[in-house]
C-alpha cells in the first residue's frame, strides 16, 4: 500500500519578482502549513496571446516520506484574479501524464467568462518531471524517429524489432533516472499539488482537470478531501482500471471512432471521392497502410505512423478534414505530399513530446502493476487486436515498456469517497481516450458528484471548446457551487455539437472551434 502524505516542510522559492501574500477569503491555511511551506515569488512571463501569465518555481521533495532530504522543483504559471469576490486558487491540468499546463492557465482563464475567471488565481503547473520543471525526464531523444517497426508483429522478427526497441527505452530509463523513477507516479504528484496549495497560502484548492488529470483530481481527493473546495473533471478516466485494462478499453473505443470517422469520409463522397460504403472506405484506409507498411512515404510517414497520424482523430473530430483530405490525395491522386503535411501536424514527435512520453510511461509503469510476463501481453493484444485493428498493437508498443520496467508497481487508488463537497463531471458518450463507462463509475464512487453527458460527442476534452450548454454547467459552478441534479445515472445532458464539413478549396482554412483547447491536451491520455 502507498504511504501516507509526509508533514509538508522545508521548501524554497527560487523565482524573482514580486511576493504573493495569502490572499483574502481564500481561508486560513493550517498552523503547520504557515510554518513550513515555501513562499511563491512569482514574474511576469505573459505571451502575446496570455499576457498576463506570471511564473514561479515551487521545490518539493523528491521522495515525500523524507521532507528534507533531495529536492527537486516544479515550475508554476498563474493568471491572478482582478475581483473584489476572491473564490481562491483554480489549478489546471491537461492530462497526460507528462502533459505541460503552465499554458493551460492563461487557456482557462480567458475561456472562462471573465466575470467568473477574475473571482480566481488560474494555477497552471507542470508535474514532476515535465517540461520546465526538474529534471526534465527525457530518458531516450527521439524515440519515435521515423520510419519505426510495423506496429502489427505479424512475423517474429516484427515482433523481435518492436521488442528490442522498447526494452531499450527501459533500459535507457533506468541508466539515466534510477534514483528518480520510484517517484515519478500519481501519489507523489498529489502530494506536489498539495504543496502548492500551501505555498499559495490556501486552506482548500480548486480543481480542473482534463483526461488523467481527471485522475490526478480524483486521486488528490481520496488523499485529501477536506482541503478540496470545488472540483471539475473533464473526459474521465476509469480509476478501477488503471493503467493496463483502462488501454485495452481504449483500443476498442478508438477503433469505434476511427470508424466512424470513416463513415463520415463515405457521407462526403462528393468531396474526397473514396466511395459512399464506410466499408469500403475503410478497406482503402487499410490498403492504404500495407502500401506505407511496404514503402513509407517519403522516407517517413510508414505503417506505425500513420497510425499515429490518425490517432489525434480519434480525440477531436476538428481535424477530420485535414486527415480526410490526405487519405483521398495518398489513395485517388497518388500524391503523398499531404500525407506527410499531416504526419508533421499531428503525428511527429518533437523533444517536448520525448518528454511528455517519459513521463507518462515513468507515471503507468509505476501506478499499478502490468504484466511482466511478454506472453501474456501477445495473448491479450491479439485477441483485441481481431475485433479492433485499428490502434491496439500500436496502443501496445506505446505501453509495453511496462513489462520490462525497472522500478516496482505501486497499488492503484481506490477514489472512492463521500466526504467531499459537490464535484462536476462531464464525459461524451462516445470518447475514445476515457470511454464513458469511467465517468459512470467515479460518479458512483464520489458522493454527491454530479455527472454531465454530452450525447452522441466523440471528442476528448469537452468543455470551453465550443459547447454553450456545457459551459453553462461550468460556469454555473465555478461562480456559485451550482451542480446539476438529476434522478437516474446521469444528472444533465448537452447534445453534442455537429460534426465537422469538409473545407472550402476556395477558402484559406481556418482553425476549427476548439482546435486551441486540443492542442494543449495533445493526446494519449
Amino acid at each position: 500500500m502507498r504511504k501516507r502524505a509526509a508533514v509538508l516542510c522545508g521548501a524554497a522559492a527560487v523565482v524573482a519578482g514580486t511576493v504573493t501574500a495569502v490572499p483574502a477569503g481564500a481561508g486560513t491555511p493550517h498552523t503547520a502549513d504557515v510554518a513550513h511551506a515555501a513562499r511563491l515569488t512569482w514574474k511576469k512571463c505573459g505571451t502575446e496571446k496570455y499576457p498576463t501569465l506570471q511564473c514561479a518555481s515551487l521545490e518539493v521533495p523528491l521522495d515525500h516520506t523524507r521532507p528534507n532530504g533531495r529536492q527537486i522543483t516544479l515550475a508554476l504559471s498563474r493568471v491572478p484574479h482582478t475581483a473584489k469576490t476572491y473564490q481562491g486558487p483554480l489549478l489546471v491540468n491537461p492530462g497526460g501524464p507528462g502533459g505541460s499546463g503552465r499554458t493551460l492557465a492563461g487557456f482557462v482563464a480567458s475561456a472562462l467568462p471573465r466575470a467568473v475567471a477574475a473571482q480566481y488565481d488560474v494555477i497552471g503547473f507542470d508535474p514532476r518531471g515535465v517540461g520546465k520543471s526538474t529534471p526534465a525526464l527525457d530518458c531516450e531523444p527521439g524515440y519515435f524517429a521515423p520510419v519505426r517497426p510495423d506496429s502489427v508483429p505479424g512475423t517474429p522478427r516484427v515482433e523481435k524489432a518492436n521488442l528490442q526497441r522498447v526494452q531499450s527505452f527501459a533500459r535507457a530509463c533506468a541508466d539515466k533516472y534510477a534514483r528518480v523513477l520510484p517517484y515519478i507516479n500519481t501519489t507523489s504528484a498529489v502530494r506536489d499539488m498539495d504543496r502548492i496549495r500551501a505555498a499559495l497560502g490556501a486552506k482548500k484548492i480548486n480543481y480542473f482537470g482534463y483526461s488523467y488529470g481527471t485522475y490526478l483530481g480524483a486521486v488528490y481527493a481520496k488523499l485529501f478531501p477536506e482541503r478540496v473546495r470545488r472540483a471539475v473533471l473533464d473526459s474521465v478516466v476509469d480509476p478501477t482500471g488503471v493503467w493496463q485494462e483502462d488501454n485495452l478499453a481504449q483500443d476498442v473505443a478508438f477503433n469505434d471512432r476511427h470508424r466512424a470517422f470513416l463513415a463520415w469520409v463515405a457521407k462526403h463522397h462528393t468531396t474526397y471521392r473514396l466511395g459512399t460504403d464506410p466499408a469500403r472506405v475503410e478497406a482503402k484506409w487499410y490498403s492504404m497502410r500495407a502500401a506505407l507498411a511496404r514503402k513509407p512515404a517519403d522516407g517517413k510517414v510508414g505503417a506505425s505512423e500513420l497510425e499515429d497520424t490518425f490517432l489525434p482523430g480519434g480525440y477531436y473530430n476538428g481535424y477530420w478534414p485535414q486527415l480526410a483530405e490526405a487519405f483521398a490525395a495518398y489513395v485517388t491522386g497518388k500524391d503523398a505530399d499531404p500525407l506527410v503535411e499531416a504526419y508533421e501536424d499531428f503525428g511527429a514527435a518533437d523533444a517536448a513530446a520525448d518528454n511528455g512520453y517519459s513521463v507518462y510511461a515513468s507515471v503507468q509503469c509505476r501506478d499499478a502493476a502490468w504484466p511482466r510476463d511478454w506472453r501474456q501481453w501477445r495473448a491479450d493484444n491479439w485477441a483485441v487486436y481481431a475485433k479492433a485493428p485499428f490502434m491496439t498493437w500500436n496502443n501496445a508498443w506505446y505501453n509495453a515498456p511496462c513489462a520490462f520496467w525497472p522500478t516496482s508497481s505501486l497499488d492503484s487508488v481506490d477514489v472512492g469517497n463521500g466526504k467531499l463537497p459537490p464535484m462536476l463531471l462531464f464525459q461524451a458518450t462516445d470518447d475514445a481516450a476515457t470511454p464513458y463507462q469511467g465517468a459512470v463509475t467515479v460518479h458512483r464512487q464520489v458522493a454527491r458528484s454530479s455527472l454531465v453527458v454530452e450525447r452522441g460527442g466523440g471528442n476528448h476534452g469537452i468543455t470551453l471548446g465550443g459547447n454553450t450548454c456545457l459551459d453553462r454547467h461550468l460556469t454555473a459552478y465555478l461562480a456559485d457551487g451550482t451542480v446539476p441534479r438529476g434522478t437516474g445515472e446521469v444528472d444533465a445532458v448537452c447534445e453534442a455539437q455537429p460534426d465537422p464539413k469538409p473545407r472550402n478549396a476556395k477558402v484559406a482554412p481556418t482553425a476549427p472551434q476548439g482546435a486551441e483547447l486540443h492542442a494543449l491536451l495533445g493526446f494519449r491520455h
